[in-house]
């Protein structure tokens, strides 16, 4: 029966190998390898919790067979009992901290949890111990995706595309990836890939986004981009802004709010991503009480070390302004804009969330060619340029008068100035 039934399962005939290892048990039902053997063909065929039952009884005959229970631990966790599964693979993983496979179920059992951040921490185990294996890169790279760092997940996914020429799922995850970072041609050509490989569900999961990216959904920057890529220049933002760019919108804002509002000093201010906090030590003199905002964690983190701001938060920087109607005397956004396309929804932010006589003052990059007509566009760099015509037209339908618009260049790309322009706006009276 024993060489019937793998005989059956090397064949992939899962139901006859079940019925060869069915009768194996009741011939010798003490026989751990027989139930061992009983559960994977019941585990093949779709039947997890049976499955699961059969490694219960293997592992109840031979409780020190560590392959047994690494597989009970799995059909747990595929049918469902996440608590039991994770203690298990929890057990598994001490025993033997160098398993990729116990590290890739404990981590999947912690995401089942809830527990995204220890499951990322697992995963990154999992693929540091096997870094070519294929299943463990793939839920790394999802779980990097779902944190926010997709970055992160294309470059471990784009080497495995190219070992797996022809694996569907692969070039999907590669596809939601470039999708995540809102880069639409590089996500087309990774899943039109995909759709010539796959069938079924999968095939036409994919067909849906490429048809929502064919009809020009999803181009923008996201948040998930932003977030993900400054996360990661955090520890070197100043070395190389400062002293390899030549970022100077900070000292340019600052001489223009000096231009606009001569002697000011006791103002609330609040710096709209205030990265690691290069524009709050430059307006620190200037504020009886200093907030910043930005979407990276790890860039908040560096700001909080300079001990400038009274108070600091990760968040998007429309909705911290729209958490303070009329809270700040001055808003301040040093080369933040070029990360965000459509500005409409930032001045009305603006607006609520300043009294009047309240002033905005921030850089964009500025669209230098007159002849194009657009409002915007995402350059190569993946920074957005702005028209004058059309910062001057959404600053008025906020509400704003301008008090200064001019050129300025707010740092150096490639040793080439980068054409910027400057401006401060004040809230005018109701």
């Amino acid at each position: 029966m024993f060489r019937v039934g793998y005989d059956r399962l090397y064949a992939g005939d899962h139901a006859g190998a079940g019925r060869a290892f069915a009768i194996a048990v009741t011939v010798d039902p003490g026989n751990g390898e027989a139930w061992s053997a009983l559960a994977e063909a019941d585990g093949g065929s779709g039947a997890v919790v049976h499955s699961a039952a059969c490694y219960r009884w293997a592992v109840a005959l031979e409780p020190g067979n560590w392959a047994w229970r690494l597989m009970l631990a799995d059909a747990l966790r595929q049918c469902g009992e996440i608590d039991a599964a994770h203690a298990l693979f929890q057990a598994l993983a001490t025993e033997r901290s160098d398993s990729a496979d116990a590290r890739l179920g404990l981590a999947r059992s912690l995401s089942a949890l809830g527990r995204a951040e220890d499951a990322l921490e697992e995963y990154r185990e999992a693929v540091a111990l096997r870094p070519n294996d294929r299943d463990a890169v793939l839920a790394l790279a999802e779980a990097l995706t779902v944190s926010g760092d997709a970055l992160a997940a294309v470059e471990l996914l784009q080497p495995l595309a190219r070992r797996y020429e022809d694996d569907a799922t692969v070039h999907h995850a590669l596809g939601r990836s470039w999708l995540a970072l809102r880069e639409p041609v590089k996500a087309l050509a990774a899943l039109r890939q995909a759709r010539d490989l796959a069938d079924g569900d999968e095939a036409a999961a994919i067909e849906r986004l490429i048809a929502a990216l064919e009809a020009g959904e999803g181009t923008d920057l996201s948040a998930a981009y932003v977030r993900a890529l400054f996360d990661r220049y955090a520890d070197r933002f100043d070395q190389d802004l400062v002293g390899k760019l030549g970022y100077a919108a900070p000292d340019l804002l600052r001489s223009a709010i000096d231009r606009v509002m001569p002697g000011a000093t006791g103002l609330r201010i609040l710096d709209l991503g205030c990265g690691t906090g290069l524009a709050g030590v430059t307006f620190k003199p200037l504020a009886a009480h200093l907030a910043g905002v930005d979407l990276s964690p790890r860039m908040v983190e560096k700001a909080r070390q300079r001990t400038l701001y009274n108070e600091l938060s990760v968040g998007d920087v429309v909705e911290a302004m729209e958490r303070t109607p009329a809270g700040w005397d001055l808003l301040v956004a040093a080369d933040v804009l070029v990360y965000i396309g459509d500005l409409v929804p930032v001045f009305a932010a603006a607006a609520r969330a300043l009294p009047p006589g309240g002033r905005f003052a921030a850089t964009v990059e500025r669209l230098s060619d007159e002849t194009v007509t657009d409002a915007f566009i995402l350059g190569a760099t993946r920074r957005y340029a702005h028209a004058e015509r059309y910062v001057r037209e959404s600053a008025d339908a906020a509400g704003f008068a301008i008090r200064l618009m001019e050129p300025c260049t707010p740092r150096r790309e490639k040793g080439m100035p980068v054409p910027g322009l400057l401006f401060v706006v004040e809230r005018a009276a109701p």
